[in-house]
């Protein structure tokens, strides 16, 4: 199989809405249940702000669980984002080595796959190493996965630099899909995700919302 070269660098190499698909895997209790690497709760912060991220760009957005009867439903607050969506449940650990879960990523016909999983050195390492093998360009997104302890998370993002794929942020995955601020028919929205979901970036936003407020009250 022959397989295409990401580009590392150039404009080539950043994301864009219509390239793109989000890949949301096992946002669930029992893998919060042995969440060390990070503070549970920045976790579910900053995933549900990257789907957020993903609905407002139009980004195709699978969410995927593992044996739900036993490790529980999607996060609530992350399945409210897209209520009429059912997660593809699996029992592969490998999310990559689901038929149905290639094949829905094989129809929106697009090659940067963003991801983000619980835990980071398996249920993101695996299929994000195994997609990028096959050509994908894959982007694992750090601070919306977390690892069993905090060496488990760093080695996990070592393994899968190794092998290709790009480490990211959330907020760096929706500044690279908004672009320009001059587009105002995405720019509202994500501002309001910013001021839900950024934390310190967040509260300065409000600030400044705040002091224009004022600003243009007085004019």
């Amino acid at each position: 199989m022959t397989q295409s070269i990401a580009p590392k660098n150039g404009l080539n190499a950043l994301l864009t809405p219509a390239e793109s698909v989000l890949i949301l895997i096992d946002h669930q209790p029992f893998q919060f249940a042995n969440l060390h690497s990070h503070e549970p709760t920045m976790i579910v912060n900053n995933v549900i702000g990257l789907a957020k991220a993903a609905k407002i760009f139009n980004v195709p957005t699978i969410l995927t669980t593992v044996t739900a009867d036993r490790g529980g439903k999607l996060i609530k607050g992350l399945q409210d984002v897209f209520p009429d969506q059912t997660p593809i449940d699996r029992t592969f650990i490998n999310t990559w080595e689901d038929a149905n879960v290639v094949e829905v990523v094989k129809r929106t016909g697009r090659k940067k796959l963003i991801m983000a999983a619980l835990w980071t050195e398996v249920c993101l390492a695996m299929p994000a190493i195994q997609a990028a093998g096959e050509g994908y360009e894959v982007y694992g997104v750090t601070d919306a996965s977390g690892g069993v302890s905090a060496e488990a998370h760093e080695m996990a993002i070592r393994r899968m630099i190794m092998a290709g794929v790009v480490p990211i942020t959330w907020m760096a995955v929706a500044a690279e899909l908004q672009r320009d601020w001059a587009r105002q028919d995405s720019a509202k929205a994500f501002g309001g995700i910013l001021l839900d979901h950024g934390g310190a970036t967040g509260t300065a936003f409000a600030w400044e919302l705040q002091l224009l407020g004022q600003t243009a009250g007085t004019a």
